[in-house]
């Protein structure tokens, strides 16, 4: 099975046919599927799409139950949690609904995590991380961009000198290089590449 444009987020099952991973829909399975706009709803209470996923969390006054439905709670009332809150061992503990999110100073709001300054996150070599509220992705370092070969999305260099994004001098050659490119005035000209005089 060939897929011209590819499958993102998905398998190559038929001629230009994709099936999809669980949480990304579209012909190439490149769209988030926004599992909170689903009927019925996943959650029967606040919903909370992510990247691929959803999280599920309580309105505030509301405790999460271990089962996922909520309970109304006059402790979770009293601490006012952004998120909802749980119970454990009579102490009431306000929750963030993502991994990427964590408790700030004040214990009822949740604050982001920046996985890209802090380590956590994980991009291959040729990718640099963005951070987003709640997570973050992988996207390709500059000088390079994302494109399908052999059944796989890659970061590829791009060739400035062929695209015509180079700022080399009329009388300069463009000499491509790994996410970058060069200037080197022509024979009998000298300069910088960007300047040949």
């Amino acid at each position: 099975a060939i897929c011209g444009p590819g499958c993102k987020y998905g398998e190559c099952t038929g001629p230009n046919k994709c099936k999809c991973f669980p949480g990304f829909t579209g012909k190439t399975c490149n769209q988030d599927l926004n599992e909170c706009g689903l009927k019925p709803r996943p959650c029967e209470h606040r919903c909370m799409n992510t990247h691929g996923s959803y999280k599920c969390y309580c309105p505030n006054g509301y405790m999460l139950m271990p089962d996922g439905t909520c309970a109304s709670s006059r402790t979770c009332a009293m601490v006012n949690c952004q998120y909802g809150c749980e119970e454990a061992e009579g102490e009431v503990q306000c929750l963030c609904p993502s991994g990427g999110l964590q408790l700030g100073p004040n214990g009822r709001t949740c604050v982001d995590i920046d996985e890209c300054s802090t380590g956590k996150a994980v991009c291959s070599y040729n990718r640099r991380c963005v951070n987003t509220f709640g997570s973050y992705y992988c996207k390709c370092q500059l000088g390079y961009e994302l494109k399908y070969i052999t059944s796989h999305y890659d970061c590829v260099d791009v060739n400035e000198c062929v695209t015509n994004t180079h700022r080399c001098n009329l009388h300069a050659e463009c000499l491509n290089t790994q996410g970058s490119f060069k200037c080197k005035c022509k024979q009998g000209y000298r300069g910088s590449g960007f300047d040949c005089a």
